[in-house]
């Protein structure tokens, strides 16, 4: 079985003292390639030095709707040219959060429009964010590229966590779903249980958004989350989807390659 971990923060401190431990452990349990995603422009330089040298990672730049308040023309501009590297590969993560406010509406909506402009100059696909926005991501984005209808939409929303109404719009605008260890929580994950065999094969990615959302298995024992552990969130995705593990395994290992422009 081999597996992507298409979200994780790799340049997060936690992981500062036993990185290289970490990416062992993802080696061992199949996991043979790994997104590490930016969300300032200090991470997205920590993320492209990280990535430069080790053939099994590969970047995502960008900036995350909490920072939203820090962004600027200047900061994107030296963003986009950190999106040159070879291996960055995706523009994110980007989007909407009104659960904690960490920045305005206004500054999120402006600089996600400024965003979505610069990943479509640079051929990027995209990276979303979203959290408690009540549909309005999907309208912006509904918007965007009803504008720029000679664009593909390429992207994932990761960590999905929406309505059948929001999955719909999604996949319809031809984004893939990013699914993360909240599958495996009893309560939490009750709503996305109900909702992933809704969404076609080809269109599903897996994640751990780590050092966060720790999968039930593991957070028996340890409070940070690690791409190792997008194992548990595969095969507790087949077990609801009805499917072999190895088969979706293999089918999600060829939509994040493809999503990425990754060699298979």
């Amino acid at each position: 079985m081999r597996l992507f971990d298409s979200h994780c923060h790799l340049d997060d401190r936690s992981y500062k003292k036993d990185l290289d431990a970490v990416i062992r452990r993802a080696h061992a349990a199949g996991v043979s390639r790994m997104m590490v995603v930016g969300t300032t422009r200090e991470s997205a330089e920590a993320v492209v030095s990280l990535v430069e040298s080790r053939e099994d990672l590969y970047a995502s730049v960008g900036f995350h709707p909490h920072d939203a308040k820090d962004c600027s023309e200047e900061a994107l501009e030296a963003v986009s040219a950190l999106a040159l590297h070879r291996k960055v590969r995706a523009w994110g993560e980007i989007g909407l959060d009104f659960n904690r406010m960490h920045s305005s509406q206004e500054k999120q909506e402006r600089w996600l429009f400024r965003q979505l402009e610069i990943a479509q100059d640079l051929n990027l696909p995209l990276i979303f964010h979203e959290r408690d926005s009540r549909g309005r991501l999907v309208g912006i984005l509904n918007d965007f590229f009803s504008v720029h209808s000679g664009k593909t939409a390429s992207g994932v929303v990761h960590c999905f966590s929406g309505t059948e109404e929001e999955l719909e719009q999604y996949l319809s605008m031809g984004f893939h779903i990013g699914i993360t260890g909240i599958v495996t929580l009893k309560e939490r994950g009750t709503v996305l249980r109900t909702l992933i065999p809704r969404i076609p094969p080809e269109r599903l990615l897996v994640e751990t958004d780590a050092p966060y959302l720790t999968p039930t298995p593991e957070r028996n024992r340890v409070r940070r989350n690690e791409p190792a552990f997008v194992k548990s969130v595969l095969l507790k995705t087949a077990e609801v989807r009805g499917e072999d593990p190895e088969v979706l395994a293999a089918i999600v290992w060829e939509n994040t390659c493809r999503l990425f422009r990754i060699d298979f």
